[in-house]
């Protein structure tokens, strides 16, 4: 008998954060609903969130292709639709969430190689997504100065994950007092 089949490593244990951003104005009503929901689920129940993210361009284009179904999350604590809401005004006091990465096994769950809303953007499932993610720009060390490393960091850090369902406070590390 030969020795079992090693299984292939998986390249999500490197992953032990996910980053959810918005404002310190939120975060009263993410603790009083016990967590991070959809947008559009909380315009099923009929929520008005203090400091919204995305102005109405950015949730019509979710709700188009379906995005406002899931909690976008990124994989660092720095997105550009984040500075684009603070250049905007919209997010005055920034806060990035801290979500525990076992949402990445969650049935449903929903990767996009650049901002989710973008037109023609391609969604992957998370099995899918692990074939093409960037995940060594994001967590090896490497020459930060090289312009093509930079390119990769900026790329990845637009790509999204998508998760179906609401994130429970137990699985956000830091939601501070307000």
């Amino acid at each position: 008998m030969g020795a079992p089949p090693v299984a292939a490593p998986d390249p999500l244990r490197q992953v032990h954060t996910l980053f959810h951003f918005t404002d310190r104005r939120n975060l009263a009503l993410i603790r009083d609903l016990g967590g991070l929901h959809p947008l559009a689920t909380l315009r099923e129940m009929g929520v008005a969130i203090p400091a919204s993210g995305g102005n109405q361009l950015s949730h019509d284009l979710d709700a188009a292709n379906g995005m406002d179904r899931y909690v976008h999350l990124c994989f660092r604590a720095n997105h550009p639709m984040e500075y684009a809401a603070r250049l905007d005004g919209r997010i005055v006091d920034s806060v990035f969430l801290e979500v525990h990465p076992d949402v990445l096994r969650w049935e449903g769950v929903r990767y996009t190689p650049d901002i989710a809303n973008t037109t023609g953007v391609a969604v992957y499932t998370i099995e899918q997504a692990t074939a093409i993610l960037d995940l060594e720009v994001l967590y090896t060390r490497t020459n930060w100065s090289d312009p093509a490393i930079q390119q990769r960091l900026q790329q990845a850090e637009r790509c999204e994950i998508l998760v179906p369902q609401t994130i429970p406070l137990a699985l956000i590390r830091n939601v501070p007092d307000g």
